[in-house]
């Protein structure tokens, strides 16, 4: 017997499973299918916990400033323990090139209602005093970003989902999309077939192939990223620190110090490793050590216990797609987050629920205009 819903989603990750507790709140009949054994097993439990709003456009800064006030309130909402800490982000300049453009990027931001600032040198070392002094021109600061845990978000989702009503099936692979007049009715999947008036796309990596069942063609191309966690240390700095001035083998390094002490540390590599492999290379330690310790010496003799490797759905511009598809009425794409899913997801969540109950505001139209699956992708986002 084919079973019907309200609305279903592909995936169980940093889009899915947020956007499955919101519409499952609003009283929507929901299922979520996952390839996967168990929610956030995709590229979600690969994420390194950073929650920023500074990014460089309207629709990211709004969804970012949105989605920090839901981590930092979950604990309160759910009961949930999601190791939410506002440590902020720092992105420091030690080149005059660097320097200049983050200055003239936080004026655009405070424009588009971003707290930020720029600390000169001695403003920086005050907030952060084991940065290296040589060279550091200064950084920009704000402090209402932070982190929080992917592992027990994505838990606490999955148990807020269910409590709501929402059906989760596991190990269940989409094989098909059902559409009958240029409108989505439903998907089949390895084991059975489903109907629902939405389908949403969240996918991940994975989003292009769904896509492409329906004849649509979404720009997302998975980009590997390799990632390493220490051993606990006590707190000895607060923000994300990143540092955007390329070198030889990767355009930027990040790294910030958990609320259980341990530092969680990334490069994003150069050039960039299109595709799906997701195992461990020897090079990614050397390099990335030798950058976060010339940035952050006293980090020298701290322990790395574990590296990794996932995967960043990207698109041309850097920026996420988030919208309905013209050619397939119900077809809603949440794909492409370029690795910032997890820092965007709640706010996600809220915006996908606004568009299937049909009460976008204003400001989601406007949201949506940037993100759209149609646009030029010619432009390119600024602090990826």
């Amino acid at each position: 017997m084919t079973e019907t819903f309200d609305v279903i989603l592909i995936g169980a990750g940093s889009i899915g499973l947020p956007a499955a507790v919101m519409l499952s709140q609003a009283g929507l009949k929901v299922l979520v299918l996952d390839q996967f054994a168990s929610p956030g097993q995709g590229s979600n439990k690969k994420a390194i916990g950073g929650i920023r709003a500074t990014h460089s456009d309207k629709a990211k800064i709004t969804l970012g400033n949105r989605s920090i006030e839901l981590f930092a309130g979950w604990k309160d909402m759910t009961g949930d323990e999601i190791e939410w800490y506002r440590g902020g982000y720092s992105f420091v300049a030690y080149h005059e090139k660097d320097a200049s453009s983050l200055q003239t990027l936080v004026k655009e931001q405070q424009g588009l209602g971003l707290n930020i600032v720029w600390l000169d040198k001695r403003q920086l070392l005050e907030k952060v005093p084991d940065l290296n002094s040589v060279n550091l021109l200064g950084g920009t600061f704000s402090p209402d970003d932070g982190s929080a845990s992917p592992l027990l978000m994505a838990a606490s989702c999955y148990k807020q989902a269910i409590k709501h009503g929402c059906v989760f099936h596991f190990r269940e692979n989409v094989t098909g999309l059902i559409i009958k007049s240029s409108k989505i009715e439903g998907v089949v999947t390895s084991t059975n077939e489903y109907h629902a008036p939405i389908v949403i796309n969240a996918a991940g990596a994975w989003a292009g192939s769904v896509a492409e069942m329906a004849g649509i063609n979404i720009p997302v191309v998975p980009d590997s990223h390799e990632a390493a966690i220490t051993e606990p240390v006590a707190r000895f700095f607060d923000p994300m620190i990143v540092d955007i001035h390329p070198d030889e083998n990767s355009s930027n390094c990040y790294f910030y110090q958990h609320w259980t002490g341990q530092i969680f540390f990334c490069i994003t590599p150069s050039p960039n490793i299109w595709g799906f492999n997701t195992s461990e290379t020897s090079q990614f330690l050397p390099l990335a050590s030798r950058r976060i310790i010339q940035l952050m010496p006293r980090l020298k003799n701290i322990r790395v216990r574990r590296t990794w490797r996932g995967l960043y759905p990207m698109t041309p511009d850097g920026s996420p797609i988030l919208g309905t598809s013209r050619e397939c009425s119900g077809f809603i794409q949440a794909a492409g987050m370029c690795g910032q899913g997890f820092m965007l997801g709640p706010a996600m969540g809220e915006m996908i629920t606004r568009m299937v109950l049909d009460e976008l505001t204003p400001m989601d139209h406007e949201i949506l205009d940037i993100l759209s699956p149609y646009r030029e992708f010619s432009g390119h986002e600024k602090l990826k």
